[in-house]
């Protein structure tokens, strides 16, 4: 019988745990994850987040693996299943997306694109909880947008993440 793919619930926030705490364990995971800008105490930093939040990945093959213990890994809420036991996911969608990743091992998102005169708010910075249209995206990943500011419109340069739509 050969390995199979499955899926495995995490519990919040704790997708690495699980991943780390299963390959200690002997079983081969996949946790597909992206990078995010965070912005924290004034800076900005890339982080990896999970594609699919509390969702990963793990490789079982039934007939000489013990799956149960999968259960009580720490990180792990359980399996997606049924009463018969955990259902495997159908063959190539896991090797699939492993095909899709970067180099770095990380999904590329499609960046959020708003039509030029679109209405935005800003959701962050100086700016916070003003109105105003985008006007563009620069090569810097950095968004130009008009803002009413003093009775007049003001172009102002922000990060993608503080925009969003109105």
């Amino acid at each position: 019988m050969s390995a199979r793919w499955y899926v495995v619930q995490t519990q919040p926030h704790a997708e690495a745990r699980a991943d780390a705490h299963l390959r200690r364990q002997g079983f081969n995971t996949f946790l597909p994850t992206f990078l995010k800008h965070r912005r924290h105490a004034r800076k900005t930093d890339m982080v990896a987040r999970p594609l699919f939040p509390r969702y990963m990945f793990v490789q079982i093959e039934m007939g000489s693996q013990g799956w149960h213990a999968i259960r009580s890994t720490l990180g792990v809420s359980g399996l997606i299943g049924g009463d018969a036991g955990p259902t495997p996911v159908q063959d190539g969608i896991v090797e699939s997306l492993q095909a899709r990743q970067g180099a770095d091992g990380h999904f590329r998102l499609p960046q959020r694109k708003f039509l030029p005169g679109a209405a935005i708010r800003v959701v962050d910075g100086l700016f916070a909880s003003a109105m105003g249209f985008f006007e563009s995206m620069n090569g810097n990943e950095r968004v130009s947008v008009l803002l009413e500011l003093l009775g007049r419109r003001v172009r102002v340069v922000l990060d993608p993440e503080s925009v969003a739509a109105a």
